[in-house]
């Protein structure tokens, strides 16, 4: 069984839970500790005592850490990604590419670390200076979920630790391998007792304890809409900061004027790779109707090319759902399409493989209008839908139409269309030519509207959540 983190020791728990292979369900790949609400309590109490010796630790030492840190998860990364794989579902090419980007992630905050810096200005009153400099924020409460189970846990705790927060991190249920593995690395790397307590559990035990103390002076969450309320609920009467990142239903506007291999390459990366449990995926292809036709026929013929499997397979392109229970939303959404009168064009059929486990043909849905509920709502699975629209305009409208504002996308050859709807685009990011999932480690992530709320992620933006700026008057 797999021990808590918990100042500094490793620690068993009364109880315990199976990590279980979405690519074969006979496969546990290991037991882990279940942190109670007593366990909870301890981990966030042991980070408050750890937080005011680490906050004034040098910048050498923070980027010490984190560089052997991000060398280990490098050397690492086939191992590591074989590991994601197996406990997610992403390929092994998808696993090994996040396990890369993680150990990217935590050599840019090692740099970032060494990058601190301030303001010394003029006062307005004649003998007087201003110094404006950045402390951390303090107990940061990191809840990640199972969709990236290391990358997202990276780019939370390295800037946390970079700037010098104490971290009590919760890895989302389905997925604890990858985020023990890197408590363990950046323990073996030096990081001092308490400053780092991994603890797992259910949110409604480990993660109400975090919303809950008055201990903990921030919150990074990833996940549900639901849950995400809940999380700045819980902020608010603590009067504490939190960072959402909550999900998107994600456009991709392909113009008559667009190249069509492009095109559908965006469009079948951006909305099925990785089996669709992406927030940044391309759920709604929104295309014009002068190439509606030959789009919808490139996507099936790459769709052909497609192969559902078994994660490790060298074969496999695409791998399993995560869960039974995703995998009946995923259905019940296909179900529901089908009922509001949709056309399922290609795919949508549960499909049986060697090994027991949750694989599902990809769905694309045509003849579909912007008011469906499969255009509205997130399913986070290997499903698309089409949407026919006149011209640019009406494919602009469509975009914007949603409650969400993650990301966007467009494929055309107009420079005037491009930039249009690069700066009209109700999103956080917005892609061109390129598929909406897909997004680099050093500059910021993160949405508008239900997507999102408070602070980016990433890059060096992260500093806007994980510091507090602090303006110091002196006579001289």
């Amino acid at each position: 069984m797999k021990p808590l983190l918990i100042d500094g020791q490793w620690v068993n728990a009364p109880d315990a839970k199976a990590n279980i292979n979405p690519s074969d369900t006979n496969d546990v790949i290991e037991l882990y500790a279940l942190a109670n609400e007593a366990l909870a309590q301890q981990a966030i109490e042991a980070a408050a005592n750890a937080l005011p010796k680490w906050s004034l630790t040098g910048p050498q030492t923070r980027h010490d850490i984190l560089r052997r840190a991000a060398d280990e998860i490098l050397a690492r990364c086939e191992e590591l990604g074989r590991l994601l794989s197996r406990e997610e579902g992403k390929t092994l090419k998808e696993g090994i590419g996040e396990v890369t980007r993680a150990g990217n992630i935590f050599g840019f905050f090692a740099g970032e670390a060494l990058r601190a810096g301030g303001e010394l200005l003029p006062s307005v009153r004649d003998g007087v200076g201003v110094e404006i400099t950045r402390e951390p924020t303090g107990v940061i409460g990191i809840i990640s979920p199972w969709n990236f189970p290391i990358a997202i846990p990276a780019w939370k705790i390295a800037p946390a630790l970079c700037y010098g927060n104490t971290v009590v991190f919760k890895p989302a249920e389905l997925v604890p391998g990858c985020g023990w593995e890197i408590a363990d690395i950046l323990t073996r790397a030096g990081l001092p007792a308490g400053v780092l307590n991994f603890i797992y559990g259910p949110g409604s035990v480990v993660g109400q304890a975090m919303l809950e103390s008055p201990l903990v002076d921030g919150i990074s969450f990833t996940g549900s809409v639901a849950t995400g309320k809940r999380v700045a609920e819980a902020c608010a009467r603590h009067m504490r900061r939190c960072q959402l990142e909550m999900g998107g239903k994600n456009p991709l506007v392909v113009l008559d004027d667009a190249d069509l291999d492009i095109a559908a390459d965006c469009a079948v990366d951006g909305a099925f790779f990785a089996t669709g449990q992406r927030c940044t995926a391309s759920s709604r292809l929104i295309v014009s109707e002068g190439i509606h036709d030959r789009f919808v026929a490139a996507c099936v013929e790459r769709l052909n090319r497609q192969r559902v499997g078994d994660a490790l397979k060298a074969d496999s392109t695409i791998g399993p759902v995560v869960d039974q229970s995703q995998l009946d939303q995923d259905i019940s959404y296909i179900d529901i399409g089908r009922s509001e009168g949709a056309s399922l064009h290609w795919g949508g059929e549960r499909l049986n493989r060697e090994t027991p486990g949750f694989y599902l043909q990809p769905a694309l849905f045509v003849d579909t209008a912007p008011a469906m509920r499969i255009n509205r709502e997130e399913i986070f699975g290997p499903v698309a839908s089409v949407i026919r629209v006149r011209d640019y305009d009406e494919a602009l409208h469509v975009a914007n139409d949603t409650p969400f504002g993650l990301a966007s996308g467009i494929c055309t050859t107009s420079l005037k269309h491009a930039r249009h709807f690069q700066r009209h685009s109700q999103a956080g990011m917005v892609m061109v030519n390129l598929p909406t999932a897909g997004v680099d480690y050093h500059v910021p992530f993160g949405g508008r509207k239900g997507s999102s709320l408070g602070q980016r992620e990433q890059g060096t933006y992260a500093k806007e959540f994980y510091t507090e700026v602090k303006t110091a008057y002196v006579r001289g």
